[in-house]
């Protein structure tokens, strides 16, 4: 696998439904090895999600829910993609682009997106050449 450089810490995005959407990603970032786990902090409508000793990605009640938001979640390759778009799909997800490769974002670029909850654009992404 190559290396991947961490550029960001963390990111939490505002949901309108919280049980809803942690449903949605408990099932959807399962095959990408993500667990649930609890709020970062007390008394805080959240839950957060990653690896384990990592989590890293959060939903919450405590932001709003915007137009816009896209996500990119790193996998380790491509059978990892195309079970979480199939997981996402099983959980409620809309489809928003079919696993494959995507040479216009870069070589070796292998996406797959779906629509979350509150539609949002959601990704797991490999970047390995087959």
């Amino acid at each position: 696998m190559p290396f991947r450089r961490v550029v960001i810490d963390h990111v939490s995005i505002g949901v309108s439904d919280l049980g809803r959407s942690a449903a949605f990603y408990r099932r959807a970032l399962e095959p990408l090895g993500f667990e649930q786990a609890g709020p970062w902090r007390e008394d805080v409508r959240e839950v957060s999600f990653g690896i384990p000793d990592a989590h890293d990605f959060a939903i919450s009640l405590e932001y709003p829910v915007t137009p816009s938001v896209h996500v990119a979640f790193a996998a380790d390759d491509r059978t990892q993609v195309d079970a979480f778009h199939a997981a996402a799909l099983a959980a409620g997800g809309r489809d928003n682009g079919a696993p494959g490769l995507r040479p216009e974002y870069s070589a070796g670029y292998y996406g797959a997106f779906v629509l979350d909850p509150d539609g949002y654009n959601v990704e797991a992404v490999c970047l390995a050449p087959d």
